[in-house]
C-alpha cells in the first residue's frame, strides 16, 4: 500500500503524540500505552528518516464500519474585520459567554436536558439559537472579541471552525473555536438542493455562497435554520486548533468522528481523488462528521484552499491505523475492525 504524503502525516502525528499519551480513546480501539512506542520514535531528536516505513513498522490498518469513505474538504477562512466597531464592520464575534454551561451525556440524558445550555430556575434550557443571538440575545454583555465586514462570511468561518480576520491596518487577527451554543447543526447545501435552489449539479461552497449573495432575504432565513451557534478565541500562538487543543497540518490533518477513530491516529483513505488519497491524521472532529466513515481533510488557508476544500466531494476506502497487535484483539474481544 502506497503510504502517499507520509511526511506530512508523520509531522502531524508527531503533534498528536502528547494527547495520544494521556487521552481516553472514546472509540474504545486503543489505550494512550500502545501508542508509546510509536511516539517515542517519532517525537525523538533524531527523527525517522523514512517516514512511510515508520508507518508501516509501527502499525496495521484496521477497517472500521465497513470502510466506505465519504470525504470532504474545510479549510481556514480569510474576512474583513476589525477588533473595534465601526462602519463597515457590524458583525460581532462572540467570545464563549459565562452563563453557557455544559454537562456530562450521561447527567443530561438522565435528567432530560440538553448537554449544553443555560440554568433558567436551576434547570438547564436550550442556549439561544442562531437566530436569537443575530437578534441581540448576546449584545451589551461585552462579549465581542471582533467584528466582521460581513454575515455570510462570518456563517462560513463558523462552520470551518476557525479562521483569520484580515484587519484594517493590514495585520491580521486569528480565531478560532472557542464553544458552541449546543443547537442542532443543519448543513445549508443540504437544504437548498432538496429544495432545488442550486441545480443538480455537486453542490460547492462557492456556490452557495452565490446564490446566498443574490438572495439576500431567503439567504438570511436558510442560515437561520442552522441553528448551531460557534464562540471564538483569539489564538496567538501556533494555529488553527483542532479538536485536540494542538496546532492542525494543512494536508495533513482530517477530522473524523471520535466514537470510532482514534483522535491522533493516522487514517488511510483511498478514494477517487488523487488529492485525497493518502495518509492522514484525525486531529479534528466537526458538528457534521457523523459515523465510521465520514472524514473531512483539512486543506490550510488561502485561495487554493478554499477552491480545493469549496467543491470536495471524494468517496473511497478508510482505514485506521492501530499500533500493531490491535486488530488481533480487538478480533478475539468482538470489536466491528478487521484488518
Amino acid at each position: 500500500m502506497d503510504f502517499g504524503k507520509a511526511a506530512k502525516a508523520l509531522q502531524a502525528f508527531k503533534i498528536s503524540c502528547p494527547a495520544l499519551l494521556k487521552r481516553n480513546d472514546l472509540s474504545g480501539l486503543t489505550t494512550p500505552e500502545q501508542w508509546r512506542p510509536a511516539c517515542s520514535e517519532a517525537t525523538a531528536a533524531q527523527p525517522p528518516s523514512d517516514p512511510a516505513d515508520f508507518f508501516r513498522r509501527h502499525f496495521e490498518l484496521a477497517e472500521i464500519g465497513g470502510g466506505n469513505a465519504f470525504a470532504t474538504g474545510y479549510f481556514e477562512p480569510q474576512i474583513s474585520g476589525s477588533r473595534t466597531p465601526g462602519p463597515g464592520f457590524p458583525v460581532p464575534v462572540y467570545r464563549k459567554p459565562a452563563d453557557l454551561v455544559e454537562v456530562d451525556a450521561a447527567a443530561a440524558a438522565a435528567a432530560g436536558t440538553p448537554r449544553r445550555g443555560r440554568l433558567e430556575n436551576g434547570v438547564i434550557v436550550p442556549y439561544y439559537d442562531r437566530a436569537e443571538i443575530e437578534d441581540g440575545a448576546l449584545a451589551g454583555r461585552g462579549l465581542e472579541i471582533a467584528w466582521a465586514a460581513d454575515p455570510i462570511d462570518l456563517f462560513f468561518l463558523q462552520i470551518q471552525g476557525s479562521g483569520r480576520l484580515l484587519l484594517p491596518d493590514g495585520n491580521v487577527m486569528r480565531i478560532g473555536y472557542a464553544g458552541q451554543n449546543g443547537r442542532e447543526y443543519v448543513a445549508i447545501g443540504k437544504l437548498m438542493k432538496e429544495r432545488g435552489l442550486l441545480g443538480t449539479g455537486p453542490v460547492s461552497m462557492q456556490a452557495i455562497v452565490a446564490w446566498l449573495r443574490a438572495n439576500p432575504e431567503q439567504g438570511r432565513a436558510i442560515m437561520r435554520e442552522n441553528k448551531s451557534y460557534i464562540f471564538f478565541q483569539e489564538l496567538t500562538g501556533a494555529g488553527p486548533l483542532g479538536a485536540l487543543g494542538l496546532p492542525v497540518t494543512g494536508r495533513a490533518t482530517v477530522a473524523a468522528d471520535p466514537k470510532f477513530v482514534p483522535l491522533g491516529a493516522p487514517v488511510f483513505l483511498s478514494a477517487g481523488d488523487p488529492q485525497v488519497s493518502g495518509l492522514w491524521v484525525a486531529q479534528d472532529t466537526g458538528g457534521a462528521i457523523k459515523g465510521a466513515n465520514r472524514f473531512d481533510t483539512f486543506w490550510g488557508a488561502g485561495e487554493e484552499a478554499a477552491r480545493i476544500a469549496g467543491g470536495l466531494q471524494a468517496r473511497g476506502t478508510a482505514y485506521v491505523l492501530v499500533p500493531k497487535g490491535t486488530v488481533a484483539r480487538l478480533s478475539t474481544s468482538g470489536a466491528p475492525a478487521r484488518p
